[in-house]
């Protein structure tokens, strides 16, 4: 089934129009290692210069040691990209971005970097909205109606500089480090934004005057001052010669600093006013892959080396951890206060794989499952498939998992046909040299934006939305044919190596900022490239995110890197948590009128009843189940939960768009249900799957314990 997505403009809950986003079209089991390894710790440092981010693996072996090794980093980086076509191809470029930073696309606070204004961000627990003249900030003012629950950038404390300009100068994990100049480019200061801190710190590099708004009155803590918006307190602390007058102005020597904050709600601005006169000046973030779970640690370094205010996602599992007093209200729900240098949150293990266990199928079902596989292979014409990133990768992953069923249920012929397709593709999109000859089905390196882009582009890839669903298709299907084939894997590896950077360096280089897609903080892959939007970036299909970190898991698996593989399983497994946590089956409780049982679209400001292609139901849970994997078992767990998603999703039954992902979905919880719905898939099976797939997902359920 296709599906035509017309560009729209998102309106806003106050009614503000924003830039038009592109539209995007909807878009196993291997050996495992003998090793969990965790994985790479990323170091970063935020300076007012430039930004880096590396790390170091930590091994744990079978007596429970470790060891430390150098940071994972896919094999031969720069002789890869040496052999790329290399072609300037993005329709997007930094505006204001310093020189020698790779440009940070598909970030929280990509916005600020990327076109003509810059936008409001959402660092958490925080709104933040940079304009070249000064900055504002805020705490949310929660706001939920029918179909959308806001919190939206809200500029309660305004800091007017009286700049000329504005850049991002730095950024590292979890931080970003903007710099103002005046009319004639000479630096007046820089302000840093800490996902998870309830600080902004502005660091003068000239002397200055500050006429804050509204006024802050001194308390009865020294260089502690307070102001009130709204029901919200707000903090102010000087330090390094920094003072404030009674009508409230702010005096800054060069190298002096002031920090502003909110106060937590049952907490005080004194209580965190030691917190803030110690200011964060750098993150990073250290994972692991330990058994069943895995861990993401945000790290978090001051001028004095002393603790901080850390808040994490709401509804993330912490930890450990020292718990301060007071939370803060967020669209996610409420968050939690924490102090300390560090705080470690995790989530359960979410194993890649990419075959169906179809041990137990009764002969009746794999005579009726093969003979669906010789129609199935039949139907695929790899002449004319599509020429797009997306697409093209769909039909990839598509007959690959036809592919793995017919080597399973030893149909021979359809094996054949299937794995000679496929090569035959894969060996266009992942030939370096592809498109010096070719216009479509290939790859470049574009210099400029730090990126591969494919040709020809789809869904603005080429404003680099949506890599990681588009790539993670592809890499999928180069796993999964090449994973007993060393001289396939050593031939597509450039290509593929390159497509795995692009969405997930293990650390930032000159060619590929680090992840680019995914973000640790808060717990998930942002889709927008340069995210022009007043509400921050966005993700909409949770699901193919976590489809991408299982094909790079498969494919960082059959190239034998076992730090890049468990990189993938900690994004793999943090991302299906907050999928659940955020979509699926999010806790709506604290927004009782938002009246749906999922958020389809989630932003840093706000949370959506929406897609960016159909109004309908159907298409709200279809694009969190999409393309429905053997490894989507995380979606698994609450029977009654997917039970009420369906029964709003497809109130008509399963014969509508997205009907045969949401019948594998019901197996999860009612397998025997499932089987009966096979007879009522829509007319048009979706161009991700196959009618064989579906059959073989649900016959493979024995029952409905997720496993």
């Amino acid at each position: 089934m296709t599906i035509n997505r017309s560009d729209r403009t998102s309106i806003s809950a106050t009614g503000s129009t924003r830039t038009v986003r592109t539209a995007r079209t909807v878009r196993s089991a291997f050996v495992k290692p003998i090793l969990f390894v965790a994985g790479a710790a990323l170091v970063a440092g935020c300076t007012a210069t430039g930004g880096s981010e590396t790390g170091t693996t930590t091994t744990t072996n079978a007596a429970g040691g470790s060891s430390t090794a150098a940071a994972a980093s896919p094999a031969d980086i720069s002789a890869d990209l040496a052999a790329m076509t290399k072609k300037d191809v993005a329709k997007i470029a930094p505006t204001r971005l310093a020189e020698g930073l790779v440009p940070p696309t598909n970030r929280w606070f990509t916005g600020l970097v990327f076109g003509d204004q810059p936008q409001p961000v959402f660092p958490m627990p925080l709104s933040a909205a940079l304009t070249d003249q000064g900055f504002a900030l805020g705490l949310p003012n929660v706001t939920v109606s029918e179909k959308t629950i806001m919190g939206g950038n809200n500029p309660q404390i305004q800091v007017p500089l009286g700049a000329a300009s504005m850049k991002v100068t730095a950024y590292d994990t979890l931080s970003v480090t903007s710099t103002y100049a005046d009319a004639g480019g000479k630096a007046l200061g820089s302000v840093i934004l800490v996902q998870g801190s309830p600080f902004v710190t502005y660091t003068a590099a000239a002397d200055q005057s500050i006429a804050l708004e509204p006024i802050f009155k001194s308390t009865s803590t020294p260089n502690t001052f307070t102001t009130t918006v709204d029901g919200h307190e707000y903090g102010l602390v000087v330090g390094g010669g920094a003072t404030v007058d009674d009508a409230g102005k702010v005096t800054l020597p060069a190298g002096s600093t002031m920090t502003l904050y909110g106060a937590p709600d049952g907490g005080t601005v004194e209580s965190l006013a030691k917190l803030a006169a110690d200011p964060v000046v750098s993150t990073s973030v250290d994972h692991a892959v330990n058994g069943d779970t895995v861990s993401t640690t945000l790290k978090y370094v001051t001028a004095n080396g002393g603790d901080t205010a850390i808040v994490p996602m709401a509804d993330q599992a912490v930890d450990g951890g020292s718990k301060g007093t007071g939370t803060y209200a967020s669209i996610y729900g409420t968050m939690d206060l924490y102090t300390g240098s560090s705080l470690t949150t995790t989530a359960p293990v979410t194993e890649p794989s990419s075959e169906l266990d179809l041990s137990k199928l009764s002969d009746e079902d794999k005579t009726a499952l093969i003979e669906q596989i010789k129609t199935d292979t039949a139907s695929i014409d790899f002449a004319a498939s599509a020429t797009d990133t997306y697409f093209g990768g769909k039909m990839l992953y598509r007959a690959s998992n036809l592919l793995t069923l017919a080597e399973q249920l030893g149909v021979t012929d359809a094996a054949t046909t299937l794995r000679t397709g496929i090569t035959g593709e894969l060996d266009k999109w992942l030939n370096p040299a592809g498109c010096q000859t070719a216009a479509t089905k290939c790859f470049v390196y574009d210099e400029n934006i730090k990126s591969m882009i494919g040709l020809e582009a789809s869904f603005g890839s080429d404003e680099l939305n949506d890599h990681h669903f588009h790539y993670g298709y592809i890499l999928y299907a180069a796993a999964v044919v090449a994973k007993n084939d060393p001289a396939l894997v050593e031939k597509w590896a450039p290509v593929a190596d390159l497509l795995a950077a692009d969405i997930a360096s293990a650390q930032a280089t000159e060619d590929f900022p680090q992840y680019r897609n995914f973000d640790p903080y808060s717990g998930h892959a942002w889709a927008s490239g340069s995210s022009p939007f007043a509400d921050g970036n966005n993700q909409e299909s949770s699901s193919e995110s976590v489809n991408a970190w299982n094909a790079l898991a498969l494919w960082e698996q059959v190239r034998g890197n076992t730090d890049l593989y468990n990189q993938a399983v900690w994004m793999m497994s943090v991302e299906a948590n907050s999928a659940k946590l955020y979509w699926t089956n999010t806790d709506l409780s604290e927004f009782p009128a938002f009246t749906h049982k999922i958020a389809a679209l989630n932003w840093g400001g706000k949370r959506d009843y929406a897609t960016w292609f159909s109004p309908e139901p159907g298409a709200m849970l279809g694009i969190q189940l999409i393309p429905m994997g053997s490894y989507s078992t995380y979606l698994a767990g609450d029977t009654d939960r997917i039970k009420a998603n369906l029964a709003e999703a497809a109130p008509g039954g399963y014969s509508a768009q997205f009907g045969e992902y949401m019948v594998q979905y019901l197996a999860l919880a009612d397998p025997a249900a499932a089987r009966e719905q096979l007879a009522n898939l829509p007319a048009e099976i979706d161009n991700g799957t196959t009618k064989s797939y579906v059959m073989a997902y649900v016959f493979s359920r024995a029952d409905a314990s997720g496993s």
